[in-house]
């Protein structure tokens, strides 16, 4: 086979070391190979860069094996060009697995360009992700704390509340009277007086007391950790401020869900061949089973959980909001196929909007919800009249002429 990178490495990561396996091309298909064992430390890794740089080494593949390629990357990308591989795209031959085998393997498909690399953002975006996602792990954290309080208080729509907080204090500072509690409810909550009062009748040890105290105490600390973070977030988007605008005008992207599109995605398009690329990038496409002429399971494949998870919660909004393009493809599909296969689809529409978004720097245009109709007009008529005729009518249309 014809050698692309005459001087190329493969590395094979593992927790504790680092096998690398270095060829040098010399011609006439023979090529000179030296593999060596690296430490993870900082020390170890600046040594494997010492040694390959010596070498001449001018590119470097790696699996993405958990999180420990991300250190090296950080230590290397400065110095060599760096492929980060999916490990299902390049497993070694059955009966040869070892990690010097797994690192000759590795350089072997390198020096012959058979390797094909994983997205990796530059530095910058890669610090961003780490934040957004940081942030999205304490929502989640502070939701289900919240829901631990909301048992507590269940006639309560929000626990958190000006209602529900000032009744959970009144419970913490010792007070018992259910009357008393009730009447600390304020604006709707006043209607649900009896109910309240009733679901505030019982004992509450000294135990459930403390342990409601300290449910109160990490509720307020994650949400100011959350507030913190947001605030270190905005203050690296703040040269992307367009680009969020942008994505906000599409219905039910909020600014968070918009940072995390930037976060994960960037804001050049240029990266990905095509929105049908981006969306594959994601997992938000179907997948593509066929043998032998029939089509197997169509599951969406495994992409990126933190972008995928965040455009579903944004399409399930998306698909009950009225008089919106979302909302009538929502509508369209739902019926036939269901409102998980129905929320994945509009996930999928709103990232293609959002690649675009990007790419044309405009902003959205809602085609309405009669787009659907519109464009299917003559089908949509020949249904409707079927339909009608089936339950016996004789059906004559005539369109309507409008008043001068």
């Amino acid at each position: 086979m014809h050698v692309v990178y005459e001087r190329c490495c493969g590395l094979d990561l593992h927790k504790t070391s680092v096998v690398a396996c270095l060829l040098i091309a010399e011609g006439e298909g023979r090529s000179r190979k030296e593999v060596r064992t690296f430490g993870p430390m900082t020390a170890d890794l600046l040594a494997l860069a010492d040694w390959l740089a010596a070498a001449g080494c001018t590119h470097i593949a790696m699996e993405s094996t958990g999180v420990y390629w991300k250190p090296i990357w950080n230590l290397l990308e400065d110095q060599f060009t760096l492929l980060l591989v999916n490990a299902r795209h390049i497993k070694v031959v059955p009966g040869r697995k070892t990690d010097v085998r797994d690192s000759e393997w590795i350089a072997d498909l390198l020096q012959h360009g058979l390797l094909r690399p994983s997205f990796v953002p530059p530095r910058s975006q890669r610090e961003l992700r780490e934040l957004v996602r940081y942030r999205t792990t304490l929502v989640r954290e502070r939701a289900a704390e919240v829901n631990r309080l909301q048992k507590t208080l269940a006639v309560a729509t929000d626990i958190t509340g000006t209602s529900g907080r000032q009744i959970m204090a009144a419970l913490v500072a010792g007070t018992t009277a259910p009357a008393a509690l009730a009447d600390l409810a304020r604006g709707r909550m006043r209607a649900k007086l009896p109910q309240l009062e009733q679901a505030l009748t019982g004992r509450m040890e000294h135990h459930q007391r403390f342990l409601l105290a300290q449910q109160l105490a990490l509720v307020d600390f994650l949400a100011a950790t959350i507030e913190r973070v947001s605030v270190e977030i905005a203050e690296r988007l703040h040269q992307c401020e367009d680009a969020i605008t942008r994505l906000m005008s599409i219905p039910g992207v909020g600014r968070r869900t918009a940072e995390v599109l930037v976060a994960e995605v960037g804001t050049d398009m240029d990266q990905f061949p095509s929105a049908r690329h981006l969306a594959s990038w994601v997992g938000l496409c179907p997948g593509n089973n066929e043998s032998a002429g029939k089509q197997k399971s169509g599951r969406t494949r495994k992409g990126n959980p933190w972008l995928r998870t965040a455009l579903v919660e944004v399409a399930q909004a998306a698909g009950r909001a009225k008089r919106t393009y979302l909302g009538a493809l929502y509508q369209r599909l739902v019926a036939r196929r269901g409102k998980k296969k129905a929320t994945v689809a509009v996930a999928h529409t709103i990232l293609v909007i959002a690649s675009y978004l990007l790419l044309r720097e405009t902003t959205y245009q809602d085609l309405g919800n009669r787009y659907f109709d519109e464009r299917d007009r003559k089908a949509v008529e020949h249904r409707l009249v079927h339909r009608l005729e089936e339950l016996g009518y004789k059906v004559t249309l005539e369109p309507v002429i409008p008043a001068a």
